[in-house]
């Protein structure tokens, strides 16, 4: 889920910066040290929106930089256990698949790709007795069943494509489909 977070910090203006102008050179820091990482009870950090405040400098000696309180807001993206998400195929493994849910990638271990036995090969993950296939750069849709997020390196989020409207789109949509053809 993406939200929009307030976060106070003391933002660090190193002394090549003391040329800009002050509200882009905290913009330039927010979004160098910010911006991909990981903030307790908000996600992962994503995009820089706005400067709200910036407090008074202070200067530490020895050091050089200049210190100010700032206020900013970041759109941030949280994971939620039960969340439906949909993201693309970024990589195929012998255990299962990999995909980009949002700033981070998910797997879906090969148990939960579908309700069939499923074989590794040739380039993708293959149902035994339907035939499906999914490979590397399909879009699919999943639901996030275990998330662990203690650094953004060794982030975790498991997933499942073994429920009713998940899968890979194309099979969705040709059983969407196959539907309503029985219809008529």
């Amino acid at each position: 889920m993406y939200t929009n977070v307030t976060l106070r910090d003391k933002i660090r203006v190193p002394p090549r910066l003391f040329a800009n102008d002050l509200k882009k050179a905290i913009e330039e820091v927010i979004i160098n040290e910010y911006e991909g990482s990981l903030a307790k009870n908000a996600g992962v950090l994503v995009i820089l929106n706005e400067v709200k405040e910036i407090g008074d400098g202070i200067i530490i000696p020895e050091d050089g930089a200049v210190y100010y309180d700032t206020v900013f807001e970041m759109l941030a993206w949280e994971p939620r256990t039960h969340e439906v998400i949909e993201g693309h195929v970024t990589e195929v493994r012998e255990f299962g698949i990999f995909m980009r849910i949002g700033p981070i990638d998910g797997l879906v271990h090969m148990s939960q790709v579908m309700d069939d036995y499923v074989n590794y090969g040739k380039g993708g993950l293959t149902g035994k007795q339907s035939s499906r296939t999914i490979k590397l750069g399909d879009s699919a849709r999943a639901r996030i069943i275990a998330i662990s997020l203690k650094s953004k390196e060794s982030a975790k989020i498991g997933l499942t494509m073994r429920q009713i409207g998940m899968g890979k789109l194309e099979w969705l949509e040709k059983e969407f489909e196959e539907k309503n053809e029985g219809k008529k």
